[in-house]
């Protein structure tokens, strides 16, 4: 455990480091970005910026999931302050995702960082039906990050409905983090964290700096409250530590109402740690195990078989030959050349692009395929080997 408790139950130790952890998702919420009369809080976003770069400096890599386009829209174009319909929902969306993805730009640019906007569905994260989808995003996100830009997320307001959406950030948060393999979420919020009771109905409530287990006694503790800019509460925010912990990801929520809320965290104000489960680091892999239904067959050489055995990616190298007619992003077998099934995986090329590079080098991908192909035709995080195998 990387956050130590100090001696209140309220507050953790002054030494909280996250230099640790080399991937870092941060939850920013409409109503600690945007205010409804006066519009960006641009003095809080430039702090939390800041923060941000200390992080990157320090070498993480971050990733922002950001609520605000609506909150921002909706000022732009003088929407009543009142619940809106889905339509002017989707408008003012549309016309704030400009404006929010400006403020993200523009603030760390100040610091010498790039962001890069990705707007996301439900589809998008999800893996099973919408699984080209989500490599596709998954593989769009990293690319940025290898180019050490700060992607920024948002759900796709302006087109999702209440059939495909998340409604709220701190689940899409969780998805992304778990999507990304991330080793940290921080949920900023205008509460320092879980209580025992709503704080502002109980004033003898305490705060839970640490949650190991998410019981439903946990989950009653909860309310429901929320901003008028927010759609979320502390609901959604224990239903993301639950996506999060069962991936393997450490989620904190605290206070984002001060400046520099980051460095604030680090100095030991208030928050609540939920922890990552210890068993739920294979989760992801013992999902793609579980799929029952593949659509074709890879054969390795022996060679690809021992790199496979040692954690590595599947590349183009060491494959003989592809059996099946399979689209990017579905679920293959992995076989020796004996025949015998070391496990499964999701493939990164259609069959017809995997049978043209197989056996090749990465180097004569791009003159294969006529673009510059990802390297891996199946990635390490998007392969299952059998016990016996692994």
């Amino acid at each position: 455990m990387f956050l130590i408790l100090a001696g209140s139950a309220h507050r953790w130790s002054s030494d909280v480091q996250l230099s640790g952890k080399k991937r870092i998702v941060i939850k920013v919420g409409s109503a600690l970005l945007v205010d409804r009369e006066s519009g960006l809080k641009a003095n809080w976003l430039n702090s939390l910026c800041d923060d941000i770069s200390r992080l990157v400096a320090d070498g993480a890599q971050v990733l922002l999931v950001s609520s605000g386009a609506i909150a921002l829209g909706r000022n732009v174009l003088n929407l009543p302050n009142k619940p809106l319909k889905l339509d002017e929902s989707q408008a003012a969306a549309a016309v704030g995702q400009i404006e929010l993805g400006r403020a993200w730009s523009q603030a760390l640019g100040e610091y010498d960082l790039v962001a890069g906007q990705i707007l996301l569905t439900l589809n998008d994260t999800e893996g099973g039906a919408g699984r080209r989808s989500y490599l596709n995003a998954r593989d769009t996100i990293a690319r940025l990050l290898d180019l050490s830009a700060i992607p920024v997320v948002n759900e796709n307001d302006s087109i999702a409905t209440s059939e495909i959406r998340y409604g709220d950030n701190d689940r899409l948060a969780a998805r992304v983090a778990t999507m990304m393999n991330a080793d940290l979420l921080i949920l900023l919020s205008d509460i320092d964290g879980l209580y025992t009771a709503p704080p502002n109905d109980d004033p003898q409530a305490k705060l839970i700096p640490i949650v190991e287990d998410i019981t439903p006694e946990i989950e009653s503790m909860a309310g429901s409250a929320g901003s008028e800019l927010s759609r979320g509460g502390m609901v959604t925010k224990v239903e993301a530590a639950k996506i999060a912990t069962r991936a393997g990801t450490d989620m904190i929520i605290t206070s984002g109402t001060r400046n520099n809320p980051i460095a604030a965290l680090q100095s030991g104000e208030p928050a609540t740690l939920f922890k990552a489960l210890p068993t739920s680091g294979g989760a992801r892999k013992k999902w793609i195990a579980g799929q029952l239904q593949t659509e074709g067959s890879i054969v390795l050489d022996d060679g690809a078989v021992t790199a496979l055995q040692k954690g590595n990616s599947l590349l183009p190298a060491g494959v003989v030959s592809v059996n099946g007619d399979f689209a990017r992003g579905d679920v293959v077998t992995l076989n020796t050349k004996s025949g015998v099934v070391l496990g499964q995986g999701l493939v990164g090329y259609d069959a017809e692009e995997a049978d043209l590079i197989k056996g090749a080098n990465s180097s004569e991908l791009e003159q294969l395929l006529g673009y510059a192909g990802r390297p891996a035709l199946i990635h390490r995080d998007d392969m299952a080997l059998h016990p016996s195998h692994d």
